[in-house]
């Protein structure tokens, strides 16, 4: 609620504030948000167009989606693309990219070995890379493996075998085939957790191993609920856990390893919620919040781009995970507001407040207001405003410390959740 004055005093100036510091934002064409969750998108309710639908609907650029080596080609030479097929092709109907990730080895090609045991040659995992690229031809985001840095995913976890078995094959396997194509190495997780390799070592070992790669991708959880996108992570010399907080350290180490070529993508990230998780969740708002904090501080990072959610629902055992947009029942958290419409702000300049953010459903400028919630009433700090291309704007509103604002869609006629203004 406002606290210097009653809401309807502050109309006035804030619609004239408004009006004279509307900025617009200058974020790079190539940021995309998305979402991974294959488990809600293969065996949902309802059926797989329905749940397509739905992501559509949220406005996601990207869809990060898992191809398993040793389901798909379980007998050497012999495929089987069923439930890939509908999905990337379902996507692609809906003109939303995905990015393919190629985990998991068939035991005829690790000497008969559980699948996280690395292949005994980069040779068979090339040429089922190579297949997946003939396959699917729109197809042009490819990321190598899943957090390899981590035992569970890869063994031996050696940053050396990860590129000369894995990456460095399935790069040149996938260029060969489509050219326009752009794949990811690296994958790691945010921490070595026991029995790995901090992303740090783990980046700095694939750089001397001489990997080949077009971008780097982290997943940059945050260390516990007391993290926030913007701050609370680990800082100075000895650090090497990489979150979203400490995101410029990836940018400085990725930039040492490899120069200015090699981008950054974030394919895995998300907040945890309380309840259920009463040890690593954070309240429905604060999720909604930090979706927020997390899609501005990534349209501000130089070489960033993209940042995909994960999940789109909660995962049914609490030793999972429960970062989703719905509980595992399907109802929806706050957070399923916050993605179409994040919103964040940026900064405090006297009784005027930055705030970001952007309308992703569909592309193109979109039209856009900002509302004031107090005293039981509900008044428009802006007149209709336009975003930039890519549905983003950067305004400023004049309303005192702890005013709940929000943003309207005025196409989708639909709000974001409240945002309290500091």
């Amino acid at each position: 609620m406002p606290s210097r004055a009653p809401i309807t005093r502050l109309l006035l100036l804030a619609t004239v504030l408004a009006a004279l510091t509307a900025q617009p934002a200058h974020a790079s064409p190539n940021v995309k948000f998305g979402i991974q969750d294959d488990a809600w998108i293969t065996y949902g309710p309802g059926r797989l167009g329905q749940r397509l639908d739905t992501l559509d609907r949220l406005g996601v650029d990207v869809v990060r989606f898992t191809l398993h080596w040793n389901s798909i080609e379980r007998r050497r030479g012999r495929y089987r693309w069923g439930r890939s097929d509908r999905v990337l092709r379902g996507l692609r109907t809906r003109g939303i990219q995905p990015v393919v990730t190629l985990v998991g080895v068939p035991r005829w090609a690790n000497g008969n070995r559980a699948s996280q045991y690395a292949p005994k040659s980069g040779r068979e995992f090339s040429a089922f890379a190579a297949a997946v690229a003939k396959r699917y031809p729109f197809v042009r985001y490819y990321t190598i493996w899943n957090e390899p840095n981590l035992q569970r995913w890869l063994q031996p976890a050696l940053p050396g075998t990860y590129v000369r078995r894995l990456l460095n094959p399935a790069y040149r396997a996938i260029h060969s085939v489509n050219p326009r194509a752009r794949v990811a190495g690296g994958v790691t997780g945010p921490r070595s957790n026991r029995g790995g390799v901090s992303p740090v070592d783990w980046l700095r070992g694939m750089a001397r191993a001489g990997a080949k790669l077009d971008a780097y991708a982290h997943h940059p959880h945050p260390a516990g609920p007391s993290e926030r996108p913007t701050g609370g992570g680990c800082f100075g010399a000895s650090c090497k856990t990489i979150t979203l907080a400490n995101l410029n350290l990836l940018v400085r180490e990725v930039r040492k390893a490899w120069g200015g070529r090699v981008r950054i993508w974030l394919t895995e990230y998300g907040y945890q919620t309380n309840p259920p998780d009463t040890v690593l969740g954070v309240p429905y708002k604060l999720q909604a919040q930090y979706i927020g904090e997390a899609a501005r501080r990534v349209y501000r990072t130089p070489r960033v781009d993209m940042l995909i959610q994960y999940l789109y629902q909660d995962e049914p055992q609490l030793s999972g995970f429960q970062s989703g947009l719905t509980t595992v029942t399907g109802r929806p958290k706050p957070s399923l507001y916050a993605f179409p419409f994040p919103l964040a702000q940026a900064g405090r300049v006297d009784r005027a407040a930055r705030i970001w953010g952007q309308i992703r459903p569909r592309a193109g400028r979109q039209e856009y207001r900002i509302q004031l919630l107090g005293d039981g009433r509900k008044l428009w700090l802006t007149p209709v405003r336009r975003t930039d291309r890519r549905g983003t704007f950067d305004t400023r509103v004049a309303v005192p410390s702890g005013s709940q604002i929000r943003v309207w869609s005025r196409r989708d006629r639909r709000y974001s959740p409240p945002l309290v203004v500091g």
